[in-house]
């Protein structure tokens, strides 16, 4: 998740520092986020809804696509971090951007020549996900380069309400777009996101520090077991992945199962997905906001327990919504939920960029990726299983408390006795 905030609830960079608004490379990057964001957001929408309304998908299908989308992760991710490491993870970015373009843009044009299959979708939503495992592990590595140590809470801050304005305009733009030109026709917004999104980071000046020169004997396997040993034998590390792999099992499981609750469960119009969607994103521009102010409050280790732990009981509102006016509790459930990952998901990713060696910041944020994004796609699998078994708000249960066992692996933790999380130790760091 990523953000766009104001002063009024932004990190204060220390003294000294300058401002994150006077930084034209951070600008740059943070509005071609913005763009890509909002254009994936309208994606969100359509990309489901033209597996049930258009093609007539099955829910066990829509399980499958959702699956697909973040596959890559659990499947490329530890190679790719150590590639990222190699190279330029600007020119990374950019092309990464360029082949999402032409993957996105296939299905509208597919669609207007009367030839959309699931196949396709499929297809395009695997594809598409390999480029986002390269984008997103280079755009996390690339962070630290442009903004100083001190700043990182405040430009993830920025990054991460962004994300979730994305989520709130995202939607309701989808919708409109569902509405007037079909489902397939409104995924060309995200196409031409991503072009804007390239104009964007092509224009930044600032060049990263090259990849250091690599020993005759290392290998793209020693560099991955390099990064994987770096976040295992990190006692705070180890735990904080443990507790994302987690929530993002159940949340693969939600989202597989979200749109078919609402369309067939609680009878919303299809046009109207995208604003009930779009709702809940309130809560994630608020965390956003305030996510700085909060760890300052109470303490950057506590904060990100104790939004852990809130996961799970804003789920129960949710799948304890019913039609009509019972409707309103699905925003309202996921409004919270929001808020809570927002502030988790900026103060985890901040302390991992803080505490990593620039040359393991690839590796380490492929490692995280791989465990946190590689159980999506089995959520995503297991949520149209059971969706399809047990039905679908009986499935939207079993996530619930599945979530709630999540923020005990940061509870039970230093992290618990601490008020702020501690300063980076030496880095077990293979020599050979």
């Amino acid at each position: 998740m990523t953000e766009l905030a104001t002063d009024v609830g932004e990190a204060e960079p220390e003294l000294g520092s300058p401002s994150l608004w006077r930084q034209r490379d951070f600008m740059l990057l943070w509005g071609g986020q913005t763009v890509s964001e909002m254009g994936s957001a309208v994606t969100q929408v359509a990309l489901p809804l033209v597996a049930v309304v258009a093609l007539k998908a099955s829910t066990f299908q829509v399980g499958l696509l959702t699956a697909a989308t973040t596959a890559a992760f659990a499947l490329i991710a530890l190679p790719a971090g150590a590639l990222v490491d190699r190279g330029s993870k600007r020119s990374i970015m950019i092309v990464c951007d360029l082949l999402r373009l032409l993957l996105i843009g296939s299905l509208p044009l597919a669609a207007a020549l009367g030839a959309l299959t699931m196949t396709q979708l499929y297809l395009v939503a695997l594809a598409a996900g390999v480029c986002t495992v390269f984008f997103d592990v280079s755009y996390q590595s690339y962070l630290p380069s442009l903004v100083r140590t001190e700043q990182l809470m405040d430009a993830n801050g920025k990054l991460g309400t962004t994300g979730a304005f994305s989520q709130l305009g995202g939607p309701s733009l989808g919708s409109g777009l569902v509405a007037a030109f079909g489902a397939a026709g409104a995924m060309t917004a995200d196409a031409i996101s991503y072009a804007l999104s390239v104009a964007s980071v092509f224009g930044i000046r600032k060049r990263e520090e090259p990849p250091r020169a690599r020993r005759a004997d290392e290998t793209l396997r020693s560099q991955i077991a390099e990064g994987l040993r770096f976040v295992v034998h990190h006692k705070i590390l180890r735990r904080i992945v443990a507790c994302t792999g987690i929530s993002n099992l159940f949340s693969g499981m939600n989202t597989a199962l979200a749109m078919v609750f609402l369309i067939r469960v609680l009878h919303v119009r299809p046009a109207f997905t995208g604003l009930i969607m779009a709702g809940g994103a309130i809560g994630g521009i608020a965390g956003g906001m305030l996510a700085g102010r909060l760890a300052k409050r109470f303490g950057s280790a506590r904060i990100i327990w104790m939004s852990a732990l809130s996961f799970s009981a804003p789920q129960a509102i949710v799948a304890a919504a019913w039609r009509g006016w019972g409707v309103l509790l699905v925003p309202l459930g996921w409004s919270i939920t929001y808020f809570a990952v927002m502030v988790y998901n900026i103060a985890q990713v901040s302390y991992r960029q803080s505490v990593t060696p620039p040359e393991l910041m690839g590796r380490m944020n492929a490692a995280v990726r791989w465990v946190v994004w590689g159980t999506m796609p089995i959520g995503g699998i297991l949520g149209g299983l059971l969706g399809t078994l047990i039905g679908v708000r009986p499935a939207l249960w079993v996530a619930v408390i599945g979530f709630s066992a999540a923020g005990w692996f940061v509870f039970f933790s230093p992290l618990r006795h601490l008020r702020d999380v501690p300063e980076p130790e030496p880095a077990p760091v293979a020599t050979s």
